[in-house]
């Protein structure tokens, strides 16, 4: 299918709901704002310590609330009202970069940096936990596919933004740039209803019993531990590849810099493809058929960049692999949407981004050892073995194309 007809029908998804434009809009302000920041932050903190220790802080306190919340906390995305939890997070990570402009130490930073860590970890479960009460069914699939395409499309221009503006001006005109786009998200979200992001209210029966039933939920569904398995074990591709594409470009490619930019860069295009074509690609195939070809793609896209000549191969193959990253991830919220009910779905989005956060840090602790032992060719040929691995168990897991999961009778 044709770029220009695929834009047009990812278009009608943004005329048809209001509040679906709504939330497009936030998630392609604040993405924007926030990896423009992302270049600052690491910047900010290297410049002031020289010290890679302080950047590994700042790294792990990125991710790692993500992996407290989706174990811990999951149960506060069903139980509260997503569009508060939603317009809550923007309005401190709003305030989070305004202070971090007048911060004047790293571990301020750092501190700073995971209490927006935080505030990240509860607003993109509740998004896309109440993104199927936003479109229908039918338009649900471009719906991920055009949420999936800011994200990537604000990494893409963010970073690149974000590296000249630090480099002409330094980090604080980057923090005021993302308190600025949160600050417009949280206006944003403000005129979508909120019973429109969830449907009625959750009743507890007590936090650690809720923890357990969103495990459980995923446990006793098909389609959600299929996610959960198959897409830990495409996680650690992804740890391997991460760690080890600089050793490969400026050691084994003679490429520095430049090179790296450049598989960045196609790795970005790929992935921006790979979401805003994977909607269409469901429309003629079924899910069981589009998920293991996706992953199968990363795979392939690995063990070519391994198997290169030179950068200038290689940044083929990446983007690639890019490709098929965006489609599967696509193809993970529309599992989840589908394989839980709105009562349960933020909470098996949080367990689920959680575990694979955990296995994303874990993974890039250990691939360090393994690239110094076989060399960055020979990680991103056993990158890609893992991701045909991931593969071959989400087609085995999945089967066939799962049905949605009715919502409980209401009185």
């Amino acid at each position: 299918m044709r770029l220009p007809l695929i834009l047009t029908r990812q278009a009608e998804v943004l005329r048809a709901s209001p509040s679906f434009r709504l939330l497009f809009g936030s998630t392609l302000i604040s993405g924007l704002g926030t990896w423009i920041a992302v270049i600052a932050l690491v910047v900010d903190v290297k410049d002031r310590t020289g010290s890679a220790v302080w950047v590994s802080a700042l790294l792990i306190a990125d991710f790692l609330p993500g992996v407290a919340i989706g174990l811990l906390f999951g149960p506060l995305v069903d139980r509260l009202s997503r569009k508060r939890l939603l317009v809550g997070a923007d309005v401190v990570r709003c305030a989070v970069f305004i202070l971090l402009a007048l911060a004047v130490s790293s571990g301020q930073i750092v501190a700073l940096a995971l209490i927006a860590g935080i505030a990240s970890g509860f607003a993109r479960p509740a998004a896309y936990a109440g993104l199927p009460n936003l479109v229908s069914e039918a338009l649900l699939p471009r719906a991920n596919s055009l949420l999936r395409t800011a994200d990537q499309l604000t990494v893409m221009i963010g970073t690149v933004v974000g590296g000249v503006l630090v480099a002409a001006s330094g980090p604080d005109l980057a923090y005021w740039l993302n308190a600025a786009s949160f600050a417009l998200s949280a206006v944003l979200v403000v005129r979508i209803s909120a019973s429109l992001l969830q449907k009625g209210r959750v009743e507890s029966s007590g936090h650690w019993h809720d923890v357990a039933e969103g495990f459980t939920a995923i446990v006793r569904s098909r389609p959600l531990l299929t996610v959960l398995v198959s897409w830990s074990i495409a996680t650690v591709t992804m740890a391997i590849a991460n760690v080890a594409e600089v050793f490969l470009v400026t050691v084994s490619f003679d490429a520095g810099s430049f090179g790296y930019g450049l598989m960045w860069t196609a790795s970005g295009l790929g992935a921006v493809l790979g979401a805003l074509f994977a909607s269409s690609w469901l429309e003629k195939r079924t899910m069981t058929a589009v998920y293991a070809s996706a992953i199968a793609l990363m795979g392939l896209g690995d063990i070519a960049a391994g198997c290169s000549p030179n950068v200038w191969v290689a940044i083929w193959c990446v983007l690639l692999g890019g490709v098929g990253n965006a489609a599967a991830i696509v193809c993970n919220s529309l599992l989840v949407q589908r394989g839980a009910t709105d009562r349960l779905r933020g909470r098996v989005f949080t367990v689920l981004i959680g575990a694979t956060s955990a296995v994303l840090g874990i993974g890039m602790a250990m691939t360090g050892p393994l690239v110094d032992a076989v060399g960055p060719r020979w990680a991103y040929v056993i990158a890609g073995g893992v991701a045909l691995g991931a593969a071959t168990t989400g087609f085995v897991m999945l089967r066939r194309e799962p049905a949605q999961v009715p919502e409980p009778a209401t009185s």
